[in-house]
């Protein structure tokens, strides 16, 4: 999963302008993550969901699907299915190639919903970037026009206040600015 990561991280990077090898030199060097996920069947699907609506804090997300389905991104105001289809991965951005990219590519808003009948599995990649590499945008993605939007900032620092601080959802990487800059005000370092 890492090599077609970083196959994806260079075509990312070619159509931002950018040189291929760009994102995937920033990658390289990574401290990703790989997550079975498990949701059983529920009598009351109506009532819960298997995972509520978020954005991944992490840069990238390659998922597998089995056949149940049940992965649903949210776009044009509203909640649509995403269909498995055998063989084929779906991959989401997350928030910190959000803030890599200035916010040129954004976080998918999506969620897992359960059914009544069938258990669902799923196989999820995050790329993730080195623990303590600053995550800042490239110089060309910064201008009058499109200035800076997010605060540099480590996956380390992102990956504490998403366990230790904020629950992921589709507000994390505006709440993440935000603490930063009060760390960043009040002279405490962030790890």
């Amino acid at each position: 999963m890492n090599k077609v990561s970083q196959e994806i991280m260079g075509l990312l990077g070619i159509s931002l302008g950018l040189d291929q090898a760009y994102f995937k030199d920033f990658f390289e060097q990574n401290d990703s993550i790989l997550r079975l996920n498990h949701y059983p069947p529920c009598q009351k699907p109506e009532l819960t969901l298997g995972t509520g609506p978020h954005t991944d804090p992490t840069s990238l997300t390659i998922l597998h699907q089995d056949q149940v389905g049940g992965l649903q991104v949210f776009a044009d105001e509203k909640w649509h299915s995403v269909a498995p289809i055998p063989g084929a991965f779906v991959v989401n951005v997350g928030d910190t190639f959000m803030a890599l990219t200035n916010g040129f590519y954004k976080s998918c808003l999506h969620r897992a919903v359960v059914n009544t009948e069938t258990v669902r599995k799923s196989l999820a990649f995050f790329l993730c970037p080195k623990l303590e590499r600053p995550v800042t945008p490239a110089a060309g993605l910064v201008n009058a026009e499109n200035p800076r939007k997010y605060p540099d900032f480590t996956w380390a620092a992102l990956l504490k206040f998403t366990q230790n601080h904020y629950r992921a959802d589709m507000k994390t990487l505006v709440a993440f600015s935000k603490w930063v800059q009060e760390q960043e005000s009040n002279n405490k370092l962030i790890p």
